[in-house]
């Protein structure tokens, strides 16, 4: 990184002589699975993906809630109003494009 800060590498979506942040996505959760309590269905920004509840056991989310999603675990429960301001900030950031292509990769069946 020099003085300016980081060079970014649009082409590779990566940060030049300094760190790349990996940011948690806001997704609802539209149902839970009967067969698995710990796999949920969640809707972020139109795309369905099943993600993993399992570090959520001390507060599981229920069906409408909102979760901040990383490499398809559910990392933490937030509200609407939290969800909103984190597409916010992705958006601002121009990190939007990064964070659903990360939604899309998570080798799960895309279930829309």
């Amino acid at each position: 990184m020099d003085r300016d800060g980081p060079k970014h590498d649009v082409a590779n979506h990566q940060v030049v002589g300094g760190c790349r942040m990996c940011l948690a996505i806001p997704g609802k959760i539209v149902e839970i699975s009967s067969d698995n309590p710990d796999s949920a269905l969640v809707d972020v920004v139109g795309v369905r993906r099943r993600i993993d509840l399992g570090l959520l056991q001390d507060d599981k989310p229920a069906p409408g809630e909102w979760v901040l999603i990383h490499v398809g675990f559910a990392m933490s429960k937030i509200s609407e109003q939290d969800a909103a301001d984190q597409m916010s900030t992705l958006r601002m950031l121009g990190e939007i494009d990064g964070a659903m292509q990360e939604v899309k990769g998570y080798g799960l069946d895309d279930v829309n």
